[in-house]
């Protein structure tokens, strides 16, 4: 019997009795994980894997533009097209080179140039697959592409105004067709201080690698944008204070007899056959006429937008 109690005894002293809790003192005892992180938080899972990848496709498209739809790129074909577009610094993204070219002074100067320029990249290519992208065109085995322009909002070019504190002064294209032409008036709106350019989406010359050659670099500090509806644009500037002069050959006004060019003014200008259509011509505030003593008939875009807008830079200075 005593053999048994001390046995039983043994079996009770060695039972795990109530233990002293910590009474909140270790801090690190009462903390747990926190709740559950979804699974887009989960390391390794796999729709932490799909949203990364859905991050990082949507890291490299661009963002839309608001003055239009998306264009597509443009291809510079040929040594010197391509040489030149470099120096006048038409952004490029891509310079295709043909593999076993003849390493002439043309292809070593291109190449020289997108080093120097950064961010271009160079990529080797078969002749036939040149021939492929250029339709069969002489591209001398240099094609050069070019990014579709990032146009902006006839609106921001207002803004852009407003912040220089200054009274817009801005140039609207009506049927312009050559981009040597648009080239040049953006050149112009640059050098006498000017607020941008207003283009129509549809029939219209836009900002291509022959624009930016003729703007000569100012295109990429002077905005173009581009109009849904021209005359719809023109209205919204009328409804934000600006008045709208048209350039026309049997217009109304002289340009020196013109005031409104001291203040916020958009200068419409048209092709140099026929002039500005009807609905843009209607929706002028004033029709102004250029005196030309010499008997020519008309100007081209680019003459004349320049001409008006040194007097208008001439009045506000």
């Amino acid at each position: 019997m005593a053999g048994n109690s001390q046995r039983r005894n043994r079996r009770t002293s060695n039972k795990k009795g109530a233990t002293v809790g910590s009474g909140g003192k270790r801090r690190r005892a009462l903390e747990g994980k926190g709740p559950t992180p979804p699974a887009e938080m989960r390391k390794g899972h796999v729709k932490q894997r799909a949203a990364n990848a859905k991050a990082r496709a949507s890291a490299r498209r661009p963002a839309p533009r608001r003055g239009g739809p998306k264009g597509t790129n443009e291809l510079v074909v040929g040594r010197n097209p391509v040489v030149e577009a470099l120096r006048e610094g038409v952004p490029a993204n891509t310079l295709y080179v043909q593999q076993f070219i003849d390493n002439d002074e043309r292809v070593r100067e291109a190449l020289q140039l997108c080093a120097e320029r950064g961010g271009i990249n160079l990529m080797e290519a078969p002749r036939p697959e040149l021939d492929r992208m250029t339709n069969g065109l002489n591209h001398q085995g240099l094609v050069l592409q070019v990014p579709p322009y990032d146009y902006a909002h006839p609106e921001d070019l207002l803004d852009g105004a407003a912040d220089e504190g200054q009274d817009p002064l801005i140039v609207a294209l009506d049927g312009v067709t050559d981009p040597r032409n648009l080239g040049a008036v953006v050149r112009s709106v640059s050098a006498f201080g000017g607020h941008g350019v207003v283009v129509p989406e549809r029939r219209a010359a836009g900002m291509t690698a022959g624009a930016w050659k003729t703007s000569a670099g100012t295109a990429a500090r002077t905005p173009v944008a581009r109009a849904t509806n021209l005359t719809r644009a023109l209205e919204t500037y009328q409804k934000a204070g600006l008045t709208v002069v048209g350039l026309a050959a049997d217009g109304e006004t002289e340009l020196h007899e013109l005031d409104a060019l001291d203040g916020p003014v958009v200068i419409v200008v048209g092709s140099e056959g026929k002039g500005l259509s009807r609905l843009v011509g209607e929706t002028c505030d004033v029709r102004v006429r250029i005196p030309m003593p010499g008997g020519a008939e008309s100007l081209n875009a680019g003459v004349a937008a320049g001409v008006v807008l040194y007097e208008a830079a001439r009045r506000r200075a």
